[in-house]
């Protein structure tokens, strides 16, 4: 399994980013996929979850309304859409496949939000 994220970046408060999440070693299409993101000094949570057909979605109350999960199986992604950044999504955020018992998990891409 070989997760890799991607689309982080310093963006202003109030700006969007478009994370990425390049999946491989697995059928992709047959599991569930998460985001989740880890900020200074706290734990790891969960941002996001989509099932593995992209029809069913859950997020933390933090974002929702502000994020939105997809999938493109085709391609093997999974993607984070975020707008309305604030500074308290600063983090570095993962991508995540639970498989057999086993939490998997990319090297994360840095998100800071600040001006």
């Amino acid at each position: 399994v070989q997760l890799v994220e991607s689309g982080g970046g310093l963006v202003q408060p109030g700006g969007s980013l478009r994370l990425s999440c390049a999946a491989s070693g697995f059928t992709f299409s047959m599991f569930d996929m998460s985001w989740y993101r880890q900020a200074p000094g706290k734990e790891r949570e969960l941002v996001a979850g989509i099932s593995s057909a992209g029809g069913s979605t859950n997020y933390a109350d933090s974002v929702k309304g502000r994020f939105t999960i997809s999938r493109d199986n085709g391609k093997n992604s999974v993607f984070l859409q975020m707008n309305s950044l604030k500074p308290e999504d600063t983090a570095v955020y993962y991508c995540n496949l639970f498989f057999r018992g086993r939490n998997y998990w990319g090297k994360g891409t840095l998100v800071t939000v600040s001006s």
